[in-house]
């Protein structure tokens, strides 16, 4: 998971429909910068576009199943589309 703040400004990510490595390819609607991980950094880099060189820091997060998460956590709200 990562920030979407850069410089003041809060990004709209997407998947770019690109991969390197395996890895998916992001950009942002505002810029259209594309952003990517590499290995052994802690966030996005900038790859190409307006904040080409910027990152976009990781930030903790949890994996685990929704019935565990649910458990410890049962006041959890979560959107439901029609």
């Amino acid at each position: 998971m990562y920030s979407r703040q850069v410089n003041g400004q809060i990004l709209t990510l997407s998947a770019s429909g690109w991969t390197y490595n395996n890895t998916f390819v992001l950009y942002d609607y505002e810029t259209e910068s594309l952003w990517y991980h590499f290995t052994g950094r802690n966030g996005l880099i900038c790859i190409s576009g307006f904040y080409a060189d910027n990152f976009l820091n990781e930030r903790s997060s949890t994996f685990g199943r929704w019935s565990e998460w649910n458990s410890s956590n049962p006041t959890t709200l979560f959107l439901v589309s029609n």
